[in-house]
């Protein structure tokens, strides 16, 4: 299942480009427009919540106050128009974990929460299972889910997709996923690599292994 995010923001046109680059990277998203319909649905315990400050009906101090006390471990993201110290002083002191100042990319934010999302969630392997960029992945299984749906993958693109995942940020070379996935005893091209990457993005495609020319591969954290 996809992680859920609730977005608040007021402002018509940031709030669906953001929405549509949040979704574009896997997530379910629910948007609000003003703060009292948010404070209205945070028993429903989403994976995180981006709000702005400024808001009508309640601003963001008051939503954060309201979630925290619901779920201290809620993560929250601020944005905001204002970008005075004392803004992301009072977030952090009532508990963000992180705040953008507007004007910002729509990719800045993406990164910042697929950051959150893997500091908070992603790192919690339980009984093999995990998320990473709104799939999740059982280990033991061999099975990959993205919004309760499988995904079905080779036995090699699987063992290669755990060998990115373990080796996140780092950079593979095709002679090391060579060794590691088909053994140092392989004879064949290793254009077999390239093959079986190009099948893993076409799958899964909000993954983002990246293509480091001159070198290899590599499968990033924050994109």
């Amino acid at each position: 299942m996809a992680r859920k995010i609730y977005l608040v923001e007021d402002e018509l046109s940031l709030k669906t480009l953001l929405e549509k680059y949040l979704q574009n990277d896997g997530y379910e998203v629910v948007s609000f427009s003003d703060g009292v319909s948010a404070i209205n649905r945070i028993k429903d315990e989403p994976d995180l919540w981006v709000l702005d400050i400024m808001l009508p009906g309640a601003d963001g101090y008051e939503i954060i106050q309201k979630i925290k006390e619901h779920k201290k471990n809620t993560p929250v993201i601020f944005i905001s128009a204002r970008s005075e110290e004392l803004d992301r002083v009072v977030g952090l002191e009532l508990g963000s974990d992180d705040y953008l100042s507007k004007p910002f990319l729509p990719r800045e934010l993406v990164i910042r929460v697929n950051k959150l999302m893997e500091r908070i969630y992603n790192d919690r392997e339980v009984d093999g299972t995990f998320y990473i960029h709104g799939y999740k992945i059982n280990r033991n299984q061999h099975i990959v889910l993205m919004d309760d749906v499988k995904i079905s993958l080779t036995h090699n693109e699987f063992e290669l997709l755990m060998y990115f995942i373990d080796n996140r940020n780092n950079v593979l070379t095709r002679e090391q996923i060579l060794e590691k996935i088909w053994g140092i005893d392989y004879f064949g091209s290793d254009r077999v690599v390239d093959d079986t990457i190009r099948r893993l993005r076409k799958k899964l495609k909000h993954l983002g292994i990246e293509t480091v020319y001159g070198y290899g591969y590599r499968l990033g954290c924050d994109e």
